[in-house]
């Protein structure tokens, strides 16, 4: 019977792909393609589970929310470096989106797939199965952002040749050589966005006794920030507390000081891009002389990004043409497909 109910109410669904990110969560739908891109944050009532505006405080509204709450209300992210870290919080997010997709409709049961990064456990993956399932969909498809970004860029990985992609997403940095529609060697390495974030704070933090927030940080790394230098270099003017005198103060800071300050997580994942290069089989090596790497993941966007890793690496690397929403378009992809692409997905009945 609950088959026979979860098929009819299928009927009126609409099949999802999402990219379930640290940072952002997008979805993407048949024939639309992007239909939704919020942060992934929700706003409860401080000591509960209660999200507020009855269950509505969730992306753009919960992240205006971020350091500016007062004692009762907490804007918090449910996700942690690519895994669930509040299993309820991710059930209402996710709730959340797909009731907004189906424009609030009630009695929906659409199938989902969702991105995963490639190093989790199988623990971390039966919470997102979980999650998505209370949250509503009837089935639940899990693939690894490798595999969904290199299908959103629209890379061969189903044929017998080597495909280099560098996801760098706001938790986790995803590095993958794929071929015959898997991964062959892969590296995933939580170190990315936030971690970008985090080093603009602390550097401001120990070159000016300035405390800013995570978005002030955010803003600070897409203005100014660069992994290589510019023909022009930016300065910004920067407003924060003063950790002496605990008032406001503002401080100009330049893209060179922001440069030095990323230099130590970049330097990571570029060491992430080496060792699964180590690890790659020779035949599929010399496919990448040529083919070089695609980035994708809001990171690719970070001035001079490719050339840094061109200069470092020594193969091709370009930028895809939409780095944000490669994932997202990948899990599209994937749904619309998913007899010939089966292989690259887990489900419940796989954990």
């Amino acid at each position: 019977m609950a088959n026979i109910i979860d098929r009819f109410m299928g009927v009126f669904s609409t099949d999802m792909g999402i990219d379930l990110g640290t940072c952002n969560c997008l979805v993407c739908i048949k024939g639309d393609g992007i239909v939704l891109s919020e942060p992934s944050v929700v706003a409860v009532r401080k000591g509960t589970k209660q999200v507020l505006l009855d269950g509505q405080a969730v992306g753009n509204t919960a992240k205006e929310m971020l350091g500016k709450c007062p004692g009762n209300i907490e804007a918090i992210r449910p996700m942690k470096d690519g895994v669930i870290t509040d299993f309820d919080l991710t059930e209402a997010m996710i709730k959340y989106f797909i009731r907004k997709v189906h424009n609030r409709r009630r009695w929906i049961r659409p199938r989902v797939a969702i991105s995963i990064p490639s190093g989790i456990t199988a623990v971390e993956k039966q919470a997102v199965l979980l999650s998505a399932e209370k949250a509503g969909a009837r089935r639940v498809y899990l693939v690894e952002e490798p595999i969904a970004a290199g299908i959103g860029v629209g890379l061969p990985i189903q044929e017998p040749v080597g495909s280099l992609i560098v996801d760098v997403g706001g938790g986790t940095t995803e590095v993958a050589v794929l071929s015959l529609g898997g991964i062959v060697a892969s590296r995933s390495v939580r170190v990315a966005g936030d971690e970008l974030d985090e080093a603009i704070i602390e550097h401001l933090k120990s070159h000016y006794n300035l405390l800013v927030g995570e978005q002030t940080a955010e803003r600070i790394k897409i203005q100014i920030g660069s992994a290589f230098a510019l023909e022009q270099e930016l300065t910004m003017e920067v407003k924060g507390r003063d950790l002496m005198t605990c008032m406001p103060r503002k401080v100009v800071v330049t893209s060179e000081e922001v440069r030095e300050a990323l230099n130590h997580p970049i330097t990571l994942i570029i060491r992430a891009i080496r060792e699964t290069l180590e690890k790659s089989p020779p035949e599929l090596s010399a496919d990448l002389v040529d083919q070089g790497m695609v980035l994708a993941g809001g990171g690719a966007l970070l001035r001079g990004l490719d050339k840094r890793i061109t200069k470092e690496i020594e193969i091709p690397v370009r930028v895809s043409d939409d780095p944000l929403t490669a994932v997202a378009k990948g899990t599209g992809v994937i749904l619309e497909n998913l007899d010939r692409l089966k292989d690259s997905l887990e489900s419940a009945e796989d954990l």
